[in-house]
C-alpha cells in the first residue's frame, strides 16, 4: 500500500518528557527529526502537572495514561485509537515502546481499525518480558505479522527479537541511538588541575544498572589509588527494593570520597561531565531485563570522558573497546578493577579515549533514523536473501 508523502504521523508512547530515561529521549527525538524532515507529527503521552509544554516543532495530545504499562493504561490507549480510528486510516501509526505495542494488541483483530502503516520498535527488554507470557508472545506474534515496518536501537537487540520472534526477521530495520538534539558541540576538554580523579556514574540507582559493580571494584583498588579518586553518583532509586541501601553501606566502607547527587538538573549534570576524568556504568541482565544500549554512553563520550562498562547486551555498540573505553566481562571484579588501575595511572590514555570518543558519540544521527522509518517505503528487505542476521540500515548519504 502506497502512503501519501503528506501522510501524518502519530506516535504514541507512555513515557515522555518531563519523565527521564532512554525511551522518553528517543521518542522525543524521532519525533523532531521526523519534523525536520517536513513531516506532521502527533505525539500522544501521558498527562503531566507541568502547566506548560516545551517549545516542541510538532504537536503533543496529553492523555489521562498514569505513563505505565498496566492494563488499565493499556485500555484507555486503546479506546483513544477507538475514537481516532478514521484518522488513523490516513496516518503512519508509530508505537515506539512496550505500552502501546500492548495496547494495539487488544485492537489488531479488529479488520475496520487498520492505519495506513503500522511501525513497531523494540528496545531489549520487552521481548523477553512478551515471549515469557503465552498469551501477549501470541498477541505480539500476530502484530509483528501485521506490522509494515519494526525498528530497533542496536544489532543486539534484534538478534534478540529474530531469536524470540522469527516473524520480524524480513522486516526490521536498525535506527541507531544518537544525541540528543539539544545537545552541544563541546569545546576540548581543558587539563585537568585537579589532582584527583573523578569518576562518575550517571542511572536510576537499580540493580540493573550496576552501581555497586563500580564501588566493590575500587574498594579493591591499591590504597595508594584510591587516595586518588573520588565517585560521583547520580541517579535515585526506591529504598523498598534495598538496593540504595546496599550502596551506602558499600559508599561506608569507602576511604575515598563517594558523593550521591541524586537527580540533577541538566546545568548541573553538564558541570559533572566538564570536571569529570572516568564515565562508568556497569549495566548487568538482571531477570528478564537487558541493556539494549544506553544513551548515557554517547553523551559520556560526546563529553570526552572515556568509558568503563560491562561487555553486556548493546553496550558494544555505545562504546568501543579499546578505541573510547574498556569492556570488562560482567561480574568479573578483578577485571573491572584492573580496568579502573589502567585509567586512573594513565592520564595521556584517558585523553586519548576521550577524543575518540567525541567522534564515536556523532556517528549516528536521529535523522538517519527518522528517514528510514518514516520516508524510505522504496527500501525493502530482499525476500530472496537468506542471510538476514543484521538488521538493514540508512547508509550515510543514502
Amino acid at each position: 500500500m502506497e502512503v501519501n508523502a503528506n501522510a501524518p504521523i502519530l506516535i504514541l508512547t507512555h513515557e515522555f518528557a518531563p519523565t527521564k530515561g532512554g525511551i522518553a529521549t528517543f521518542t522525543e527525538e524521532i519525533a523532531r527529526a521526523a519534523s525536520k524532515l517536513g513531516r506532521a507529527v502527533e505525539v500522544w503521552a501521558p498527562q503531566t502537572e507541568e502547566k506548560s509544554e516545551q517549545n516542541y516543532p510538532f504537536r503533543i495530545r496529553r492523555l489521562d495514561l498514569k505513563g505505565s504499562q498496566d492494563l488499565t493504561c493499556q485500555i484507555r490507549l486503546a479506546m483513544e485509537m477507538i475514537r481516532e480510528r478514521h484518522r488513523l486510516r490516513n496516518a503512519i501509526l508509530y508505537l515506539c515502546e512496550p505500552g502501546p505495542i500492548l495496547a494495539m494488541c487488544h485492537l489488531q483483530f479488529f479488520k475496520t481499525f487498520k492505519p495506513a502503516k503500522l511501525i513497531l520498535t523494540f528496545h531489549g527488554s520487552e521481548i523477553q518480558t512478551f515471549y515469557s507470557h503465552p498469551g501477549k508472545r501470541m498477541a505480539v506474534n500476530a502484530l509483528i505479522k501485521k506490522a509494515d515496518r519494526i525498528s530497533t536501537p542496536s544489532e543486539f537487540t534484534h538478534g534478540l527479537l529474530k531469536q524470540h520472534f522469527p516473524g520480524a526477521r524480513r522486516k526490521t530495520y536498525l535506527t541507531p541511538c544518537a544525541l540528543r538534539s539539544d545537545f552541544a558541540e563541546l569545546e576540548e576538554r581543558s587539563s585537568q588541575s585537579s589532582k584527583r580523579v573523578h569518576i562518575l556514574t550517571v542511572g536510576r540507582l537499580h540493580p540493573r544498572k550496576g552501581q555497586a559493580f563500580i564501588l566493590n571494584a575500587l574498594l579493591k583498588l591499591p590504597r595508594s589509588l584510591r587516595r586518588q579518586i573520588s565517585f560521583w553518583v547520580v541517579g535515585t532509586g526506591k529504598k523498598k527494593h534495598g538496593y540504595v541501601q546496599e550502596l551506602e553501606r558499600l559508599a561506608d566502607k569507602a576511604d575515598f570520597g563517594v558523593t550521591f547527587f541524586g537527580d540533577v538538573s541538566t546545568e548541573q549534570l553538564e558541570d559533572l561531565y566538564a570536571r569529570a576524568d572516568i564515565f562508568s556504568m556497569t549495566s548487568v541482565n538482571y531477570r528478564k531485563s537487558v541493556e539494549g544500549f544506553g544513551l548515557v554512553y554517547l553523551e559520556a563520550a560526546a563529553h570526552g570522558l572515556p568509558i568503563i562498562a560491562h561487555r553486556i547486551g548493546g553496550v558494544a555498540e555505545a562504546v568501543s573497546h579499546g578505541e573510547n573505553g574498556i569492556l570488562v566481562e560482567p561480574e568479573n571484579g578483578n577485571e573491572l578493577t584492573e580496568a579502573f588501575a589502567k585509567l586512573i595511572q594513565n592520564k595521556e590514555l584517558r585523553e586519548k579515549m576521550g577524543r575518540n570518543g567525541r567522534s564515536w558519540a556523532r556517528r549516528n544521527t536521529w535523522l538517519q533514523s527518522a528517514e528510514l522509518l518514516f520516508n524510505r517505503w522504496d527500501i525493502t528487505i530482499d525476500p530472496s536473501v537468506d542471510d538476514l542476521d543484521a538488521p538493514l540500515r540508512l547508509a550515510e548519504g543514502a
